[in-house]
């Protein structure tokens, strides 16, 4: 199924069970997909769950501009409004934490009941003179240019870290790594580049302080993606009331490698009053 925003950008996206929708926003490079796991678990227990490809990623269209955080959010927005869904729960991973996060901030929250943040972008990635936590331009412009020399190798060694595959011990199929390649594989050349800038350089500390509605934040400790100090330990000061839930040694991708748990995080807190 797909939705069409004002720009023409046709959106892709799947809509599984009935109940109270919990809509789903995908980490770069991946797509919808990704969510499966969280999606089929919540549509058993009587959510709708509903997750879209973001523009320029998977099965959506792929034009060449508005690759950015503030229409990821508009299109978002589109999609809850064309829907026309109430009471939704938004939950985002990693860059589609930072796009829940914008949606707040541009569109409020008279159709979100609840938010999750999982292992999340926001506040903001890029280190500067007030964001000293953060990491270093050198950090991004490196995964720009890894990706412009051959983006097909570099998504099959970002898998690595992504699960924490390079951990003593760890136990991540090459299945589940083949599958990171693949929807990475699936994105358009111009917005992957794009999300890169998107992802690191837009401060979301605005965005946070708006919400205004029960929140909660989940990562791993051990996340070689979106390091926790930089992010979801800020992110908790800076939204009111949250509540965080840090995963010992779990890495960026612990949507996949702790499925059950998370699930099962979610299922408490979207089903609690």
């Amino acid at each position: 199924m797909t939705i069409t925003t004002k720009d023409g950008t046709r959106i892709y996206y799947k809509d599984w069970g009935k109940g109270q929708p919990i809509v789903f926003s995908h980490g770069w490079p991946l797509t919808a997909d990704a969510w499966e796991d969280q999606m089929v678990f919540l549509a058993g227990h009587g959510y709708r769950c509903i997750a879209h490809d973001r523009r320029g990623h998977g099965r959506s269209s792929q034009p060449w501009t508005g690759n950015d955080m503030d229409t990821y959010a508009d299109d978002l927005a589109t999609l809850v409004e064309t829907l026309d869904l109430n009471r939704a729960i938004l939950v985002g991973h990693s860059t589609g934490g930072g796009e829940v996060a914008r949606y707040i901030g541009r569109h409020g929250t008279s159709r979100v009941a609840k938010a999750v943040l999982i292992a999340a972008v926001p506040p903001l990635m890029l280190k500067t003179a007030a964001n000293p936590g953060g990491l270093p331009i050198a950090v991004f412009d490196e995964i720009r240019a890894k990706v412009l020399a051959d983006r097909s190798q570099f998504f099959k060694d970002l898998s690595m870290p992504f699960y924490g595959a390079n951990r003593p011990g760890a136990k991540v199929s090459q299945g589940l790594r083949d599958s990171f390649w693949l929807q990475g594989m699936q994105a358009g050349f111009p917005c992957v580049l794009d999300c890169i800038k998107a992802f690191s350089e837009t401060d979301f500390t605005g965005d946070l302080k708006k919400f205004d509605v029960p929140t909660l934040i989940i990562q791993g400790d051990d996340d070689q993606i979106v390091p926790i100090g930089a992010s979801g330990l800020p992110s908790a000061k800076l939204v009111k009331g949250s509540s965080l839930k840090v995963y010992p040694g779990a890495p960026h991708g612990l949507c996949s490698t702790r499925k059950d748990e998370v699930n099962a995080e979610l299922l408490a807190f979207c089903s609690g009053a």
